[in-house]
């Protein structure tokens, strides 16, 4: 997948928000309501995640939210 480093990229507390709501399935309007801003907001919060992680789309993005822990499996609890 993505990050080819060694150390994975830090994340910011609002793009770990953003990648767990992406993971959990919400839309970029529902995150963008969730969080209070704007879907273009959004769009640059993922937008950043993507070139920070080196992962080509939402759904690279959201195993990664999965692999990092922002979000559990639904089955986990």
């Amino acid at each position: 997948m993505p990050h080819t480093s060694a150390v994975p990229p830090v994340l910011t507390p609002r793009e770990q928000q953003v990648l767990a709501l992406l993971a959990d399935g919400e839309t970029y309007w529902a995150i963008a309501r969730r969080l209070g801003i704007s879907r273009h907001t959004v769009d640059t919060h993922l937008r950043r995640l993507r070139t920070k992680t080196g992962a080509a789309n939402r759904t690279q993005l959201a195993v990664l939210a999965l692999q990092r822990g922002y979000v559990h499996h639904a089955d986990a609890a």
